[in-house]
């Protein structure tokens, strides 16, 4: 058995990932790009530490182009995969934490990292006879904060702009130039996704034609979640109202990453703040319609156990009623 240098083993984790995602299709193309990006972060620290004790850093070959052929091939300046031991990740995180990084983030990079030593992948890096440590453990992980729902001064702006933008977007059209609103099309119809539908970023990039589908006279939304393919492999299946249908049959999904970049954008405008901000409309959504139809519809349209609505996506602490007097109720 012999120990491969960290650069072998993400080489080697790469070509296994597409092998394995062909038979069961786990791990999805997400979950390799983003431990790449955790290597890549944890490659950072590692030589800024080496740099700081005086001695050269190590040449790694991942670029910064994640994904590239080029980006994961092997070299001989690397360090062993079994410097990976539980000081050297205690003190990765203990730095990244008095850096300032949310704990909740310095832990998911370093998930990002451990994806490298996945149980799924352990077969083949002995098929190759390495031996491969176990990925220290960090303890317990950090809850991201329960959902609060936002104010109704800025669910108003979003409301706003949303109806907006949809105006521009018909208008243009009915004037016979399609092409003079592309750009805002795709963006109304991200945004659509979103906030009518509670879609994640990833089923939207996967969206086709045939996921929109007739069902006694009604047009219905029909996918699965991929994030739960695998889990729950809940179908969901929402009702399309006639409006919407209108303006997306005949629409060429020609959205792209860029599209989710520019609705990142407003929504940190109209006062959302963090990297996902586009995820908010998803959150809005859910939100809504646990509080207007109960959780069961809530569960029906997200995807998603109540468990995880209830914590991450709607705010029961906040009762979306008028006032009441159960007494009245008796």
């Amino acid at each position: 058995m012999t120990t491969p240098t960290l650069d072998k083993l993400v080489k080697v984790y790469v070509i296994s990932a597409e092998v394995e995602r062909l038979k069961c299709g786990r791990p999805s193309k997400d979950t390799v790009t983003n431990t790449l990006l955790g290597v890549k972060t944890f490659r950072r620290w590692l030589n800024e530490r080496r740099e700081r004790q005086g001695h050269e850093p190590f040449l790694f070959p991942i670029s910064e182009k994640i994904g590239n052929d080029d980006a994961v091939c092997a070299t001989s300046d690397a360090p062993l995969v079994s410097i990976i031991k539980p000081p050297l990740i205690h003190r990765y995180l203990s730095d990244m934490l008095k850096r300032g990084i949310k704990p909740i983030t310095a832990v998911t990079y370093i998930e990002q990292l451990q994806q490298l030593f996945a149980k799924w992948a352990r077969s083949y890096y002995a098929d190759r006879g390495w031996k491969i440590p176990e990925f220290p453990s960090i303890g317990g992980r950090p809850k991201a904060p329960r959902y609060c729902r936002p104010s109704s001064e800025q669910l108003s702006k979003v409301k706003s702009w949303y109806f907006a933008l949809q105006d521009r977007v018909l208008n243009r059209l009915s004037e016979g130039s399609p092409s003079c609103a592309e750009n805002e099309m795709h963006l109304w119809f991200v945004a659509t996704m979103m906030l009518e539908f509670a879609m994640r970023n990833s089923d939207i990039k996967l969206l086709r034609k045939d996921n929109f589908v007739a069902h006694e006279g009604k047009m219905y939304l029909n996918y699965t979640p991929h994030k739960t393919m695998h889990s729950s492999g809940r179908v969901v299946k929402w009702p399309v109202h006639r409006e919407i249908w209108e303006c997306i049959k005949d629409y060429s999904f020609g959205y792209d990453e860029d599209t989710f970049v520019e609705l990142n954008k407003v929504m940190r405008g109209l006062g959302f703040t963090g990297n996902k901000g586009a995820y908010e409309l998803r959150k809005i959504c859910i939100d809504h319609v646990y509080q207007q139809f109960g959780a069961e519809k809530a569960v029906s349209i997200s995807g998603d156990n109540i468990r995880t609505i209830m914590y991450y996506y709607a705010d029961p602490a906040q009762p979306n009623i008028g006032e009441i007097r159960v007494t009245d109720l008796l």
